[in-house]
C-alpha cells in the first residue's frame, strides 16, 4: 500500500488546493462527490479488475484482450499515450509541488526566491540521475515515508478541526455564506458535479494499485490459474488505500476551506498547492512546518520516482512483445534518459505551475479509469453478469463525463497525450517495418506425428512442398504435388511433405510455432500455426535442419499481384508473397549460404 502511497496519497500535498481553488465554498461538497465516486465507483471496478488481472497487467491488458488483431493493439497504444501522460505529469506535478513547499518554507535560502523552474528542473534532473545509475523501488523507503507523511498530516488535520471545534462560528458562517452564494442544496449538488472534474486528482491510486499485484503475498491455496490469496490481499490493499485517502480529502477540504483566506489560494498565495503546509505552519509553529515540508518534499519526490519506475516497467511490457519499439528500450537507462528529457520539456512548457499541470494530471487519470470501467462492464457481461455489467456501465458513464468536462476547460491533457500517441504510433510502426524480416518465433515445437514423418523419411533428402491451406481436400494434394514434382523435377520415389502456415493473429509479433503432423489420404502434411507465413516457413525449415541435421529445400509457386501490395499485405496480414520473404529471413537469420536452407520458387 506505501509503495502505491507515495504517489495515491502525496496528491494531499497539493489536492485542497486545487480544490478550493476550483470549488471555493463549495470545496467540501465537491470533494464529497469525488470521495462517493471513489468508494461506489473506482473501487468496485478494481475490485473486479483485479480478478481478472492477478499478474498485474491491469486494464489496459483487459481492453487488449477484448478487441481482436490490430484494433486491440491500436487501443493499447493510445492507452499507453495517457499512461505516459499520466506518469509523466506525475513526475513534473510532484516536482513542482515539491518545489513550492521549499521556497515558500522560512528557512529556504532567499537566493531561490523565483526560481521556481530552476528549481524543479534540478528534482527532475536528479530524479533521472538515480535512474540513470540504477534504481530499485524500495519498499522501506516507501512505508517510511507513507507513514511519516500521513502521521504529519493526521497531527495537521486533527489541529486544525480542533480549531473548528473551538470556533463553531466559523462553520456557521461558511453555512451562511454558501447558501447566500447557492441558494440550495441542489444548486449546491449541481455546482459540485460541474466542478467536480477538477478534483480528479484523487482518483489517482488504482490503476497503480492493481499493477503491484505481482509483490503481493499470496496463500497456501493459490495457483497460477487462480491466485485467490492475492487476489483477496490486493482487495485489502485497495479497501485500505481508498478509505485512508476519502477520510483525509473530506477532513482536509473542510478545515482548509473554512481555516484558510480565499485569496491565499490564488496563483502567489502562500496556500497555492500547499494548503495543508500553510495550516501546519500557523497552527503548529515554523519548526513542525518545516518537518511537513521536508516529508511533503521527499514524499512527491518519491511520487516521481514511482511514476518512472513505472514507465520504464510497462513500456518493455507492451511494445516489444508487438514488434513496435527498438532493442533499446528494453534498457532501463535509456528510456530513463528519454522520459526524462520529456519531463524537462514539460516543466519549461508549464512553467513548473502546479495548477497549469492538473488538468492535464487529471486526464491522464481519468482515461484509464474510464478504459477500467469500460473494461469492467464489457467483461462481467461477457461473463453473463447483467447486473455487474450495468452497474460497470454506469461508472465508465460517470468517468466520461468526467472526463469530457476536464477536456473541455483544460484540453492541455489531450494535447500532450495526443503527441504522446502520435510519437508512440510512428515510432511503434516504424519499428514494425523495420523489424518485419526478423525471425519472430520464440521457439518450434513439433507433436508425436510430425516427429514420426520426419522418421520415416529416415537419411533421404527433405522437401517440403507449400500447400495453400484453403484447398483441403485430397484431390488438391494430389494435383499440387503433380504440379510442383514436374515444376521442380523431383523423382516419383522421392518422399515429400507438405507444408501449410496458417495465420493465427497477425497483429502479434512473436510465439512459440506449434507444428502437427496430420494424414490427409496417403499424404503426410505439417501444419503449423504462426503470426506471419514467411517468418513460420523460415523458422520451421532452420529448427528441421537442427534436428535433423539435413538441408531442408522448399517449392513454392510464384504469387500474383503488385510487390508492394505483397509486402503491404504482409505487414498487416501475416501473408504477402511469401517465398522471396521467407528467402530474405533465411538469409537474414544464416549468413552461411551452404547451411541456409534451400528456397525455390516455380512458375
Amino acid at each position: 500500500m506505501c509503495l502505491t502511497g507515495v504517489d495515491y496519497f502525496s496528491t494531499l500535498g497539493y489536492q485542497p488546493g486545487i480544490a478550493a481553488l476550483a470549488a471555493g465554498l463549495l470545496s467540501p461538497v465537491a470533494t464529497l462527490v469525488l470521495v462517493a465516486l471513489t468508494l461506489f465507483g473506482a473501487l468496485p471496478v478494481y475490485w473486479y479488475v483485479s480478478k481478472k488481472s492477478p499478474r498485474g497487467e491491469g486494464s489496459i491488458a483487459m481492453m487488449e484482450h477484448l478487441l481482436p488483431w490490430w484494433q486491440g493493439k491500436l487501443l493499447v497504444l493510445a492507452l499507453l499515450g495517457f499512461v505516459a501522460t499520466d506518469f509523466t505529469i506525475t513526475i513534473t506535478l510532484s516536482a513542482a509541488d515539491a518545489t513550492a513547499h521549499l521556497l515558500e518554507n522560512p528557512f529556504c535560502p532567499g537566493l531561490l526566491e523565483g526560481q521556481q523552474v530552476v528549481v524543479t528542473l534540478a528534482l527532475v534532473g536528479a530524479l533521472g540521475a538515480v535512474f540513470l545509475r540504477g534504481f530499485k523501488e524500495a519498499i522501506g523507503v516507501a512505508v517510511f515515508l507513507v507513514v511519516a507523511y500521513l502521521s504529519l498530516n493526521a497531527l495537521v488535520v486533527g489541529a486544525a478541526l480542533n480549531q473548528v471545534a473551538v470556533r463553531p462560528h466559523m462553520v456557521a458562517e461558511w453555512q451562511s455564506n454558501l447558501w447566500a452564494a447557492h441558494g440550495s442544496p441542489w444548486a449546491m449538488a449541481a455546482v459540485a458535479l460541474l466542478v467536480f472534474p477538477k478534483l480528479a486528482l484523487g482518483l489517482s491510486g488504482f490503476e497503480t494499485g492493481v499493477a503491484v499485484m505481482p509483490l503481493i503475498r499470496c496463500s497456501d491455496a493459490d495457483t497460477e490459474r487462480n491466485p485467490v490469496g492475492r487476489i483477496r490481499n490486493t482487495r485489502k490493499l485497495l479497501v485500505t488505500a481508498a478509505v485512508t485517502m476519502s477520510l483525509f480529502l473530506v477532513a482536509s477540504s473542510l478545515v482548509t476551506t473554512l481555516l484558510i483566506p480565499a485569496d491565499e489560494f490564488q496563483p502567489g498565495g502562500r496556500a497555492n498547492g500547499r494548503a495543508l503546509a500553510y495550516l501546519a505552519h500557523d497552527l503548529l509553529g515554523e519548526w513542525v512546518g518545516t518537518a511537513y515540508d521536508v516529508v511533503t518534499i521527499l514524499i512527491l519526490w518519491f511520487a516521481g520516482a514511482s511514476a518512472m519506475a513505472g514507465l520504464i516497467n510497462i513500456v518493455p511490457r507492451y511494445l516489444p512483445r508487438y514488434g513496435m519499439a527498438p532493442e533499446w528500450t528494453r534498457a532501463a537507462r535509456p528510456l530513463a534518459l528519454l522520459f526524462t528529457a520529456i519531463s524537462v520539456a514539460i516543466t519549461l512548457i508549464f512553467r513548473a505551475d502546479v495548477d497549469a499541470q492538473a488538468g492535464a494530471y487529471a486526464t491522464g487519470v481519468l482515461v484509464l479509469m474510464t478504459s477500467g470501467a469500460t473494461a469492467a462492464a464489457i467483461s462481467s457481461r461477457k461473463d453473463g453478469s447483467r447486473a455487474s455489467a450495468i452497474g460497470f456501465g454506469a461508472v465508465a458513464l460517470v468517468f466520461l463525463y468526467t472526463l469530457g468536462a476536464n477536456v473541455i476547460e483544460r484540453p492541455d491533457g489531450v494535447k500532450i497525450a495526443g503527441l504522446f500517441i502520435a510519437g508512440i504510433v510512428v515510432v511503434s510502426l516504424a519499428s514494425r517495418v523495420w523489424r518485419i524480416l526478423e525471425l519472430r518465433v520464440a521457439g518450434v515445437e513439433l507433436d508425436d506425428t510430425a516427429r514420426r514423418f520426419l522418421a520415416e523419411i529416415g537419411g533421404r533428402p527433405l522437401h517440403l512442398l507449400a500447400h495453400d491451406p484453403t484447398l483441403p481436400l485430397p484431390a488438391d494434394y494430389v494435383a499440387d504435388e503433380t504440379d510442383q514434382r514436374g515444376d521442380f523435377n523431383l523423382r516419383p520415389d522421392e518422399p515429400v511433405l507438405f507444408l501449410e502456415v496458417h495465420v493465427r493473429d497477425a497483429s502479434d509479433f512473436t510465439d512459440v510455432l506449434h507444428v502437427y503432423g496430420v494424414e490427409v489420404g496417403c499424404h503426410r502434411v505439417l501444419r503449423a500455426e504462426a503470426t506471419a507465413i514467411p517468418n513460420g516457413v523460415a523458422a520451421l525449415l532452420l529448427h528441421l535442419r537442427d534436428v535433423t541435421g539435413k538441408r531442408p529445400s522448399v517449392y513454392f509457386n510464384w504469387d500474383e499481384g503488385s510487390p508492394l501490395g505483397q509486402l503491404i499485405r504482409y505487414l498487416f496480414s501475416g501473408h504477402g508473397d511469401v517465398a522471396p520473404l521467407t528467402r530474405e529471413i533465411l538469409r537474414r537469420a544464416e549468413p552461411d549460404a551452404k547451411r541456409r536452407p534451400a528456397v525455390y520458387v516455380g512458375v
